[in-house]
């Protein structure tokens, strides 16, 4: 039987009962110090994005604008990805993947040196843009990135590997913004990043290996890629997921300060933090058999956290819980969904990415909006309700995803389907 594979090649098998790796699969080296490079790229793609809400009041200052004016260079970035993801993505499918993955980073360390030495409010948002667009580029091929450099049996555990940078950047990207902005001033902290990323492309340079495109003949269609089954309800979690995450993250200090506790949100944030690392770990130890399984427990884990939230935050104990739970269920949420809709797209696997990447930033940026009318409507108390509300029906979707989507043992299918995947990587990673 003849299949696509996600280089868009032909192969051939016959028969999907044997699930063991062939042994070149399981004698192929892991290619960790590449994994851990595209890890990297995710983190500066992230603490990109998330840095001047760490440092508002001295950008504010030097680029004599309102802090609320100057949080508008974090939206502006998701803009530029929600913008450019999917329409950069298809015209750029073609390009070998090592050339785009290094002219994406370069687009980085141009936006944060105009950053670093801009004096105009505009010229900075316009950075800020440009790094949005090439962080929705990035952060679509990550992923298929990953799936490629490994046999199908390992994809789960590159991935979140791959994936650990964002999702660290996400859990302390503002306070390390914060951090830098205190340390050195907030114009060298962009200089530093700037520094790092140079020093990336010669990691990548180094370690990651090159891959073709898709040849036109194998590129689906975006309409095509829709269709597939599996990949919408995929994206409706994405958008309820991340939506139901950053309507009370965004807004955590407001929340916590009815509480009593506003002096205590950057330790409700750590606690969030380094449970979220702790998730990424398990996440990558489980996910090639159980991606289903943690999918479902990530929702009814911040479901649970919500409830609390909710119902028992009249003394710090609970809300600190909460926040464990919190960190559990979001830690490795990207590399699941990210996974789930790689398993569920094929061949179309770069568009799937982009658009989830796209679901993601407007997730992200509808939630700031909905959560800052609601805060001023109805509350702070009512931030959590919200959330609760949008997880109860994305649980229920993963819940019912069970034959397409959010699918259960995707390795063994994977590796049936692909006895080659270990010759393929090799023979892939030999044209580095």
């Amino acid at each position: 039987m003849s299949y696509i594979d996600d280089q868009g090649m032909t192969r051939t098998h016959t028969s999907r009962t044997d699930t063991s790796p062939s042994p070149s699969a399981a004698d192929a080296r892991f290619p960790l110090a590449g994994l851990l490079a595209l890890a990297a790229t995710g983190f500066i793609t992230l603490l990109t994005e998330t840095m001047p809400a760490g440092m508002l009041s001295q950008m504010s200052r030097d680029l004599g604008v309102s802090e609320a004016a100057t949080g508008q260079s974090v939206t502006v970035f998701a803009i530029g990805a929600i913008l450019a993801a999917v329409p950069l993505t298809r015209a750029t499918i073609g390009w070998r993947r090592k050339h785009l993955l290094l002219f994406a980073i370069s687009g980085f360390a141009v936006a944060n040196t105009v950053t670093a030495f801009s004096d105009s409010f505009a010229l900075t948002l316009a950075a800020r843009f440009l790094g949005g667009i090439v962080g929705g580029m990035l952060w679509a091929l990550l992923a298929g990135y990953a799936r490629r450099m490994v046999p199908a049996h390992q994809r789960g555990k590159a991935m979140a590997i791959a994936m650990a940078g964002g999702t660290v950047a996400l859990s302390v990207g503002v306070p390390a913004a914060a951090f830098l902005a205190k340390a050195v001033e907030w114009r060298f902290a962009f200089g530093i990043i700037t520094l790092v990323t140079l020093a990336l492309i010669v990691w990548v340079i180094a370690t990651v290996p090159n891959f073709p495109g898709q040849s036109k003949g194998a590129r689906l269609p975006l309409a095509h890629t829709f269709r597939l089954p599996g990949v919408a309800p995929i994206l409706v979690v994405t958008l309820m997921f991340v939506f139901a995450h950053n309507i009370l993250f965004t807004y955590i200090a407001p929340f916590l300060t009815p509480l009593g506790m506003a002096g205590q949100v950057d330790s409700v944030l750590l606690t969030f933090g380094l449970v979220s690392l702790v998730s990424i770990w398990l996440t990558g130890a489980l996910i090639d058999r159980h991606l289903r399984k943690l999918m479902i427990l990530a929702c009814a884990l911040l479901a649970t956290a919500a409830l609390i939230l909710s119902v028992f935050s009249g003394n710090p104990a609970p809300v600190y819980a909460s926040a464990a739970l919190w960190g559990l269920a979001f830690g490795g949420a990207s590399t699941l969904l990210q996974t789930a809709i790689a398993d569920a797209a094929g061949a179309a696997g770069d568009v799937a990415q982009a658009l989830l990447t796209t679901c993601w930033n407007i997730a992200i940026a509808v939630g700031g909006i909905i959560g800052g009318v609601t805060l001023n409507v109805l509350g702070p108390p009512s931030l959590s309700w919200i959330t609760l509300a949008l997880l109860l029906p994305a649980l229920a979707i993963v819940i019912g995803a069970r034959r397409h989507g959010f699918t259960s043992r995707t390795f063994e299918r994977e590796t049936a389907s692909e006895p080659d995947a270990g010759h393929q990587t090799a023979e892939n990673g030999a044209l580095a």
